[in-house]
């Protein structure tokens, strides 16, 4: 009798525990989803460091420094090189966090070659967000003083031919979320409006000189709860 009374409190025992474990993995929260990883894409004689400001404003934000990638590339070569850079950029990204997209941020003669590789070179099927900040989308008549020095200054020429495929049919291709971020007094726009992109959420964030769209911190906020 002792023996099957034991056997009795031993079975109960772990009929409880199991009832206890099941209560609590039902009753944890779930866990929060990761960010998508944010890859920057800096313009003309500039380098991954002027994304810096930025890059703390997201860490102090919650992002991990794994979730940020800025990188440097030749801005003098062209922007379909760029945009082949970009790509096995963004898949080093994506093999290294396990993300399944990304999210392109970009300044100023950066849009070009972000936005090739979105139109021409699949980019639409890894990217989730893109936001062009000060992004020279139609081009600048102040391109001239570099168009003879630079490929990819004379791609960026108002009118070249290189703006004018980029810019035909479809401005904003597939199902990611476009956004471009531009100042009323940008003296490297020419107009200031050509940073407008059809089909993107457009905004005009007052007067922000050329340089500082992709250090302000009223303009971080922007960018931040768009691909948020």
């Amino acid at each position: 009798m002792q023996r099957r009374m034991r056997r009795i409190a031993t079975a109960l025992t772990t009929v409880a525990s199991t009832l206890l474990l099941s209560l609590t993995f039902s009753a944890a929260p779930a866990r929060a989803a990761a960010h998508n990883p944010v890859v920057f894409v800096h313009g003309l004689s500039s380098s991954a460091s002027s994304w810096d400001e930025w890059r703390d404003y997201f860490l102090a934000d919650g992002y991990t420094s794994s979730e940020l990638d800025a990188w440097s590339y030749d801005w003098g070569q062209s922007n379909v090189t760029t945009a082949q850079q970009l790509s096995t950029e963004i898949k080093n990204v994506l093999a290294r966090t396990g993300a399944s997209k990304v999210d392109l941020v970009v300044h100023s003669m950066g849009a070009l070659s972000a936005r090739y590789y979105l139109k021409n070179l699949g980019g639409t099927s890894y990217v989730d967000d893109f936001v062009s900040t000060a992004g020279v989308n139609h081009g600048t008549t102040v391109a001239g003083w570099c168009r003879w020095l630079y490929t990819s200054c004379n791609e960026m020429y108002t009118g070249s031919s290189f703006l004018t495929a980029l810019n035909s049919g479809d401005e904003t291709p597939g199902s990611l979320s476009y956004a471009s971020y531009w100042s009323n007094c940008d003296d490297a726009l020419t107009p200031d409006t050509t940073a407008i992109l059809s089909g993107a959420t457009n905004v005009e964030v007052g007067c922000i000189s050329h340089t500082d769209m992709n250090n302000d911190h009223g303009v971080y906020e922007q960018v931040r709860n768009f691909i948020a």
